[in-house]
């Protein structure tokens, strides 16, 4: 039978076997006005005022986004929120757009121009947050794990804070969207080591799906609870990228809102464990380098067998990326027992090590092999994975390995089977 796989920006169709087991996200149809929603969504906010009646004319505001990583339609989101506070009397020049890098790298004026539109580029003020730039942080104590809280200037000097993003599953904080926008995106680089330390990411909680009792989410909330007036406008998506709810107000209400709006379309039971599984990371933007691809190793970590295989298709249309921190780190590490007695130096912790902590603990589970179009096999080895070449060869050799009983992801991450 053919299968798309969510590959790259066009998808990837392949020929598979009729007896594998395909496991995709609910088909929820996307809005017929999304304008009208997000604005209804700010006028009808979940408990909170409205968005207007929060603003006031002479404030300074300042609406945090999401970077190109990730799939949050800004430039149809965005204009919006602007609109409605610019309504308000807000004046434009009191509006800071503020790109929630976290550790990631900055943007060139193509990519941001990309992420948020012409219009928006030579209309607002847009800020790129920058985790190591000193300067530019602001300390604010520690969280209640005793760990340093530095956050970007803007958003301490500003009178209203309005977090936008979307809300899916996420590997290790349980769900994207809400307080992850300020801890990891706009925070300090310490700030992100320590949340993401390895005690952190090796909790039992902190796994897709799991937000309280979760530490790292728990954090995250605190980080972002020590800022007073913010404003949560998070949205969900379809695999088309169609916006299929909006979900504004409180932070911590609206968040945990659309977090069970999106439990009950993203995740599935299943019995038992399978030989093979095939798994995507949604594809673009999501699948554009190996790093942020662990998100769809995860999920087929969950319901592959010991001993098992998983291959991940993703174009990784960046790289790896080169220059990263993660590449220099499994650079140094050179196997999967060098990146084992890396982390286990006391005290170690650096960016992009959560990468190499997690990728080990599903390579001691599964064979990792990876289907791309943006990597070589030299660079697929380099990091530790397998290459494997055409994908229904490679099947049908997983098969003679490892077993019949295939599973099929072709949204990765967008549903998340568990036992």
């Amino acid at each position: 039978m053919k299968v798309k796989l969510a590959y790259g920006r066009e998808g990837l169709e392949i020929e598979l076997p009729d007896d594998v087991r395909i496991i995709s996200p609910k088909n929820v149809p996307g809005l017929e006005d999304e304008s009208a929603a997000i604005r209804n969504a700010l006028r009808n906010p979940i408990e909170s005022p409205p968005l207007s009646n929060l603003v006031h004319p002479g404030q300074k505001v300042v609406v945090a986004h999401s970077d190109i990583t990730r799939a949050t339609p800004n430039s149809r989101l965005l204009p919006v929120i602007l609109e409605e506070i610019e309504n308000a009397g807000i004046r434009r020049e009191d509006i800071t757009l503020l790109n929630a890098l976290g550790t990631h790298r900055q943007h060139t004026e193509e990519e941001m121009r990309n992420l948020l539109g012409d219009w928006l580029i030579q209309n607002y003020r847009c800020e790129q947050h920058n985790a190591f730039d000193d300067q530019n942080l602001v300390p604010l104590g520690v969280t209640n794990l005793n760990h340093p809280i530095r956050l970007n200037h803007n958003l301490v000097e500003a009178d209203i804070i309005i977090l936008t993003g979307f809300i899916e599953p996420h590997l290790y904080a349980g769900f994207s969207g809400g307080p992850k926008c300020i801890l990891p995106g706009l925070a300090g680089a310490e700030s992100v080591i320590t949340n993401h330390s390895i005690e952190m990411i090796g909790h039992p909680n902190a796994r897709y799906g799991v937000t309280y009792g979760n530490p790292l989410w728990e954090e995250m909330l605190d980080f972002a609870k020590r800022l007073k007036h913010t404003f949560l406008v998070n949205v969900t998506l379809n695999a088309s990228q169609q916006i299929t709810n909006v979900f504004a107000g409180d932070l911590e209400h609206a968040h945990r809102t659309g977090c069970e709006f999106v439990r009950t379309n993203a995740m599935t039971r299943v019995d038992g464990y399978f030989d093979v599984v095939l798994t995507t990371n949604s594809g673009f933007p999501l699948d554009q380098n190996l790093y942020q691809c662990a998100k769809g190793m995860v999920a087929a970590e969950a319901i592959v067998r010991p001993s098992g295989a998983i291959l991940v298709a993703a174009a990784c249309q960046d790289g790896i990326p080169s220059g990263s921190h993660y590449e220099q780190l499994i650079k140094k590490a050179g196997s999967l027992e060098g990146i084992e007695k890396m982390l286990a130096q006391p005290g170690f912790n650096a960016p992009d090590q959560w990468m190499l902590q997690i990728q080990a603990r599903i390579q001691r589970k599964a064979d990792v092999y990876v289907f791309s179009e943006g990597l070589s096999d030299q660079e697929i080895l380099q990091t530790l994975f397998i290459p494997s070449g055409n994908i229904e060869w490679c099947i049908a050799r997983l098969q003679e390995k490892y077993g019949n009983n295939i599973c099929v992801l072709p949204e990765g991450p967008q549903v998340i089977a568990y036992q």
